[in-house]
């Protein structure tokens, strides 16, 4: 007769407990009872201003979406079939001129936010120097052609929006790489941070590799895709507009109000675009502080850093690059955007 333990071993790995409900159960049952009382959700919910956030979190939504997911395919393709040890073949030795080679690099190795920091991780354990692998793990997510492109689909006839990220967010991972040349100590990084890891072997490795990283990613960031629409819309319908007005009016107020709100909103970098372009009421220097700092460093960023490189780091590491990219961003608003407007 199998004892427990071997009828435990041939379980498959991964799966589910036979009788656990799972969030897609949950989300099945949901949406059922949505379907199946929607006559009386509609005559519950028909108010002017329920509606008018509605319309701003389905339309946050469905912009983002399809930029979210093709972000995670291509985060998990990173993940499975490009070794860290490619891109450490192509830093040149010097660290400062490295620290440019890894800036740059994030326009073709795109990623979200979370997968940045494992990747990062991934370099350091492998001999990239840390300056490098820092200056990859915040270029990756925020001047990759996808969140450009998206961008440049919440601010269409805005050109410079999409130039003036892609400055301040590249300026923003190079200043924070060399700054960390000049006074960054290894002893910061937990040492776990820096054992080896290996690289997945085989295609069947590899495809698991990509399929689980492309489900955790979406799993992730559809979260805080969600949390950022509900934001948006709350916004849209309980902040008068006279706020934002007063806001616009006091620039700096602004700027120090929106760098802090992506720390907390922690948006994915392929859906934040969407959300700041439905705060129209706002100038467009706020606004762009909102996309340069919430990829840079914000709650999810630093819980995952901690998490990965110790406290040590997190707590010199994440309020510099808060600093850093708000400063990049607003120098980069004023060359690109024409100003403060």
């Amino acid at each position: 007769m199998a004892t427990v333990s071997d009828s435990a071993a041939g379980e498959a790995p991964g799966r589910p407990r036979k009788g656990r409900i799972t969030s897609v159960e949950v989300l099945c049952v949901v949406l059922l009872l949505a379907i199946a009382g929607q006559s009386w959700l509609r005559a519950v919910l028909d108010v002017p201003a329920l509606r008018t956030g509605a319309t701003v979190f389905v339309a946050v939504c469905v912009q983002a979406l399809p930029f979210l997911v093709l972000g995670v395919l291509i985060s998990g393709a990173i993940a499975a079939f490009v070794p860290a040890r490619v891109l450490r073949r192509v830093l040149p030795r010097n660290e400062s001129a490295a620290v440019g080679v890894a800036g740059v690099s994030g326009i073709a190795l795109a990623g979200c936010e979370c997968a940045s920091v494992p990747v990062a991780r991934r370099l350091i354990g492998q001999g990239v120097a840390p300056a490098a692998a820092l200056t990859f793990l915040l270029a990756a997510p925020a001047v990759n052609p996808v969140v450009l492109v998206a961008t440049a689909v919440a601010f269409p006839g805005e050109p410079g929006m999409v130039l003036a990220r892609f400055a301040g967010s590249l300026a923003t991972a190079m200043v924070m790489g060399w700054l960390w040349i000049r006074w960054g100590k290894l002893e910061w990084i937990a040492e776990r941070a820096l054992r080896r890891l290996p690289d997945a072997e085989g295609g069947r490795d590899r495809w698991r590799t990509f399929a689980e990283t492309a489900r955790g990613d979406l799993v992730d960031a559809g979260g805080f895709l969600v949390l950022g629409a509900l934001v948006s819309a709350a916004l849209g319908v309980l902040v008068p507009d006279e706020w934002f007005g007063a806001l616009g009016e006091q620039i700096v107020l602004g700027i120090v109000v929106m760098a802090v709100l992506a720390v907390v909103l922690s948006l994915c970098s392929e859906a934040d675009a969407f959300v700041a372009a439905s705060l129209s009421a706002l100038p467009l220097l706020p606004r762009l502080v909102f996309l340069v700092v919430g990829p840079a460093i914000d709650a999810k960023l630093f819980a995952l850093q901690a998490g990965t490189f110790g406290r040590s780091f997190a707590i010199r590491f994440a309020p510099a690059t808060f600093v850093v990219a708000t400063g990049c961003a607003v120098v980069a608003g004023l060359i690109f955007l024409g100003g403060v407007r």
